[in-house]
């Protein structure tokens, strides 16, 4: 299956890609679905199971389930627009979809949380009905948020989602082996080759563009990141940090006294003005999920302010080289934290940073692949266990360790020549592997780890 960058970075809101963005699709394609029937819905039902259920209400999974079933998307998501939706559909307990009319929709009694066993196909899974007069199911579809936004329906997921139907691309890599094989016979570097397949399929000026609109975002994600304090929405009372962290380390400037590592300080300060931000449910692209959106813009950043002869150009062959990562992950393994743990989120994240780090410094194919190895390596096991189901703790400051390792990762591997005893192809694997054997209560419920051995409030 080809993953485009524009699969592996979307702009969207937080606080997070699978259980905000993901349910906010699934209502859109829902609607789509509505559209094309023969008949007339009079209202809509939704059920919520598993992942998605456990840590709903701190994912804001039953505002972006309405949302979606009101026509808004997260691309184009309005702040402002949403909470002025959502206290209309309190108050008159219906939506109304573009080209569809008013639906009957009582988020009380039309949105249930489902606490039984999850769905059959993955973790994140929900389900989504429309009524008629007489409240009878005349359509419904199941479908499942699998992380990073990617929603599939039942049918989907059983047929293997790695069907691709579209025009060949150059460079159809699905391995780490495949890529460093294609590289060696092309000549080219994965940046390169990654390129060509986005223009194969999408075309040089809709890559380009698409590419700066991506670091423009990410880059006011963190400059509104910084510019910001207060606490964060969801009863935790979590600070928000960065802005006191990087006023600190602007007045230090040219002080003498500096420790080399308060780099890492500069480090976690973007990283964590990222999800500070998602957390809040603002503007972020998903990199490659929201709970893990620091960590690769937190690294350009860091590149482009301290590292010599760092140019802006430069920010989309970091682009490609990562998305080219995280689609070996995606494709193989997994990037969604109900499946297989954060060391699909900001494991995956890590090793997508390392490896764009390690291009744009001059890292041969070989050298990048090791980056990513490295990165990924260090995170295995890393449980999701989010207190009260927030993207709060310990997500924010994990994103500032991720960026880190990031870095680390990619100076081991410039260090080297690319010859290592570990493949990426095996780390993946052996990610995939561990999310498998991970017990359920450490795979973003909210029922194991630092969410009930630390107070909630």
């Amino acid at each position: 299956m080809f993953l485009s960058v524009f699969d592996m970075f979307k702009v969207g809101v937080g606080p997070s890609s699978s259980h905000t963005m993901g349910p906010m699709v699934a209502g859109g394609l829902f609607l789509e679905a509505l559209r094309s029937a023969p008949f007339r819905a009079i209202g809509l039902r939704a059920s919520l199971h598993g992942s998605l259920a456990f840590t709903g209400v701190g994912h804001a999974t039953d505002r972006a389930t309405v949302l979606g079933l009101a026509g808004f998307t997260p691309a184009e998501y309005d702040h402002g627009r949403a909470e002025a939706a959502l206290a209309q559909i309190r108050d008159t307990k219906e939506v109304v979809p573009e080209g569809l009319g008013p639906l009957r929709f009582d988020p009380k009694t039309d949105l249930v949380f489902d606490f039984g066993p999850a769905l059959p196909g993955h973790a994140n899974g929900m389900i989504l009905m429309a009524v008629d007069a007489q409240g009878d199911v005349i359509l419904q579809e199941t479908y499942y948020s699998i992380g990073g936004g990617f929603v599939l329906t039942e049918a989907e997921l059983a047929s293997g989602e790695d069907v691709d139907h579209g025009t060949p691309i150059p460079f159809p890599f699905h391995s780490g082996a495949e890529m460093l094989e294609m590289a060696r016979t092309s000549g080219k570097s994965i940046a390169e080759m990654k390129r060509a397949n986005e223009v194969s399929r999408g075309g040089s000026e809709n890559l380009e563009r698409g590419l700066a609109r991506l670091w423009e975002v990410m880059n006011a994600c963190i400059d509104r990141g910084l510019a910001q304090d207060g606490v964060l929405p969801g009863g935790l009372k979590v600070r928000r940090r960065a802005r006191g962290i990087f006023e600190q380390l602007e007045a230090e400037r040219g002080m003498n006294l500096t420790a080399p590592h308060t780099i890492n300080d500069w480090m976690s300060t973007y990283a964590m003005a990222v999800n500070e931000e998602n957390a809040n449910g603002g503007q972020v692209v998903t990199a490659p999920t929201n709970g893990a959106a620091g960590v690769v813009p937190a690294v350009i950043r860091y590149w482009l302010d301290f590292v010599p002869g760092a140019v802006g150009s430069k920010v989309p062959e970091f682009l490609l080289t990562a998305a080219a990562i995280g689609g070996l992950v995606k494709y193989n393994a997994s990037i969604s934290g109900a499946e297989a743990g954060c060391q699909a989120e900001v494991g995956s994240a890590s090793a997508m940073a390392a490896a764009g780090l390690c291009a744009v410094m001059g890292g041969s194919a070989e050298q990048v692949e090791n980056a990513a190895e490295i990165a990924l390596e260090h995170h295995l096991g890393m449980t999701c266990d989010p207190v009260k189901g927030l993207v709060q703790v310990p997500c924010i400051e994990r994103n500032g360790l991720g960026a880190i390792k990031a870095v680390s990762a990619a100076s081991l591997a410039l260090r080297g020549d690319g010859q290592h005893l570990v493949p990426l192809d095996a780390v993946i694997e052996t990610m995939r592997q561990t999310g498998h054997d991970m017990h359920e209560k450490y795979k973003e419920t909210s029922l194991g780890g630092l969410a009930v051995n630390v107070p909630n409030c």
